[in-house]
């Protein structure tokens, strides 16, 4: 009787439904932002999983909003819902750190320094010599643990500063070792800039 009443009330319909309808596409959208993440990285297995309990949630959530199509604070929530759910996704998935990455780092000063920093803590290195437009630089690859790219980051800074890296997620990895690759012939990196005639 109680449950009916609270039900019909306007505190129901202008409050507590919006609120449901706001988190519960909070927690379907954030588990679609990280089962995307976990489809393009290859996880196949947890994927489908994730896949079930997004859909399960949406169909709940969306079956509120539609029983009542006059209610435009409960549009607001499911739009403000998917908002918050797809930021919180992306916090959660860089929380988990799952995955690996391809680190590539351009330097031409400091790079024996920084080679030693990088083999310090382990990581399979492959170094290039190449021509760049200013002269001499080296290639540094990496493939390593999503949760070891700020550590890898920092060394960076702290050694060379004005080295250029980026970063590339990787879907597979076959890993044999940790052992530092130098490849001696120099290879040409050409400068991406536009020169005018």
């Amino acid at each position: 009787m109680v449950l009916e009443q609270l039900i019909n009330s306007p505190w129901y319909a202008y409050l507590i439904l919006p609120l449901l309808i706001f988190f519960g596409r909070i927690i379907d959208v954030s588990v679609g932002t990280i089962r995307l993440i976990f489809v393009a990285r290859g996880f196949r297995k947890i994927a489908p999983i994730l896949a079930f309990f997004e859909i399960m949630v949406w169909l709940l959530v969306a079956r509120q909003v539609l029983t009542d199509l006059t209610n435009v604070v409960a549009y607001f929530a499911y739009a403000g819902g998917f908002t918050a759910g797809t930021y919180i996704g992306m916090i959660i998935e860089e929380r988990l750190s799952v995955g690996k990455v391809m680190l590539r780092i351009i330097t031409g000063d400091r790079a024996e320094n920084l080679i030693k920093q990088l083999e310090k803590r382990k990581y399979g290195l492959t170094v290039t010599l190449a021509k760049g437009p200013e002269g001499s630089v080296k290639e540094i690859f990496s493939v390593i643990d999503r949760k070891e790219l700020n550590p890898a980051i920092e060394i960076i800074k702290k050694i060379n500063p004005h080295a250029f890296y980026a970063v590339e997620d990787i879907r597979f990895a076959h890993e044999t070792g940790h052992a530092i690759h130098h490849r001696k012939k120099p290879v040409k990196v050409f400068d991406t800039q536009r020169k005018g005639k």
